[in-house]
């Protein structure tokens, strides 16, 4: 047995298989979280192969850094001869999630009602731009729906909308439904059946501005993007330091307030009696912020930081994407993993952000190469040897 075995079987979906049927970012991160928990993840490919493989650009990386731990099974599904190989797979498996435009499966003949007609207890994931309702059958991608729930709004100036700086949408419909699948698993022990489970990019991006929604409705006002909003807090804000860098500091709580004016020397300020509580202190920033800019002002990014800890108060440097590949918290911690890019180039990339009683996801497979498992996955299903060699001679089947 392989160390790769030993590992998932001690891992919370160990027995678990999933047949992903995504692409981009939605299917391959939602089956991610599960493969990484252990779930044997059996990547469905088309003979060409995902088309993520060959992103350039902004999403070159989306194969390589979603599609770990999982195992490859390239198929030609519009064949009748694939379809039905594809069925025998599906007997073995316990989840099925896909992330193709609406309809895509159906036409293929195996959409929900035809899969679970045949295999009851399958859970059927499809991962979508819409939830039912009048656009269900539009396209999305992550950006149109940050534009059409107001996120882009909130997020840029007024006049500029602007998307978030990753694929936040994507990667929380992706996470929304593998929360469904492991619920619908665990209904599953109750009643023996499987049932359908969806998640969507447009609810999810309207999720994420509820709160901007119910401070409209509590206050008659629509809020202003996040650039220009009115602060819960007095200080919540970026600052420049000394020697040029910026670091975010939020002073959230009266232990905090108190903690800055003792550690920074401005003790005066706690005698002031506009300024006792949260709410005083966010109607004074005109009186308090030049205050805390020039003490910060004073110091280097890193003494600001160093006293900043010291006082418990929160705070955050400025980073790049790329400085995380050293800092020491991850490092430490042994939470970034040891990625092989599609180059050969050995990088660092960060696990999920789970600990389970002590333990750490970790990088079990690297992303597979097109058609990798696929052998292996059809003697699984009960194929035998010769009829996989004929499969794979007739070009239903892809295998390296």
């Amino acid at each position: 047995m392989s160390n790769e075995t030993n590992a998932a079987r001690e891992l919370p979906l160990a027995g678990i298989r999933v047949l992903e049927l995504g692409h981009t970012v939605m299917g391959p991160s939602c089956s991610l979280v599960l493969a990484d928990l252990g779930a044997d993840v059996i990547k469905v490919e088309p003979p060409e192969g995902d088309r993520t493989r060959a992103n350039v650009g902004f999403g070159s990386a989306l194969f390589p850094v979603f599609n770990r731990n999982k195992r490859s099974l390239c198929i030609d599904l519009k064949s009748e001869a694939g379809k039905a190989v594809f069925h025998r797979i599906v007997e073995t498996a316990d989840v099925l999630l896909e992330n193709f435009a609406p309809g895509a499966m159906d036409r293929l003949g195996l959409g929900y009602e035809a899969l679970s007609a045949r295999h009851p207890r399958l859970v059927y994931c499809s991962l979508k731009g819409f939830l039912a309702g009048p656009y269900e059958k539009r396209a999305a991608l992550d950006e149109i729906v940050q534009y059409m729930g107001g996120l882009a709004y909130m997020t840029g100036p007024s006049g500029m909308p602007l998307r978030a700086g990753t694929s936040v949408v994507d990667i929380m419909g992706g996470m929304f439904g593998a929360i469904g699948i492991l619920s619908a698993l665990r209904e599953r022990e109750r009643t023996g059946r499987g049932q359908l489970v969806e998640s969507s990019l447009f609810e999810s991006t309207a999720f994420l501005v509820a709160q901007h929604m119910g401070q409209q409705a509590l206050t008659g006002k629509a809020p202003p993007p996040m650039p220009e909003k009115a602060s819960s807090w007095a200080v919540y804000d970026p600052f420049k330091t000394a020697d040029g860098k910026t670091v975010f500091v939020g002073i959230t709580s009266d232990n905090h307030w108190r903690s800055f004016c003792a550690g920074f020397d401005v003790e005066h300020l706690l005698a002031d009696p506009d300024l006792k509580t949260n709410p005083q202190r966010a109607q004074q920033r005109a009186k308090i912020m030049p205050v805390v800019k020039a003490k910060f002002a004073a110091e280097t990014s890193e003494s600001l930081c160093a006293k900043l800890e010291k006082l418990n108060i929160p705070f955050g440097p400025l980073a790049t994407p790329g400085d995380l590949f050293e800092d020491r918290h991850l490092n430490e911690g042994g939470r970034m993993l040891d990625l092989v890019l599609p180059t050969g180039k050995h990088t660092k990339i960060p696990g999920i952000p789970l600990d389970m009683d002590g333990r750490k996801p970790a990088l079990r497979m690297q992303p597979p190469a097109m058609g990798q498992h696929t052998r292996a996955v059809l003697e699984e299903s009960g194929l035998a040897r010769e009829e996989i060699e004929r499969l794979v001679r007739e070009g239903v089947v892809i295998a390296k």
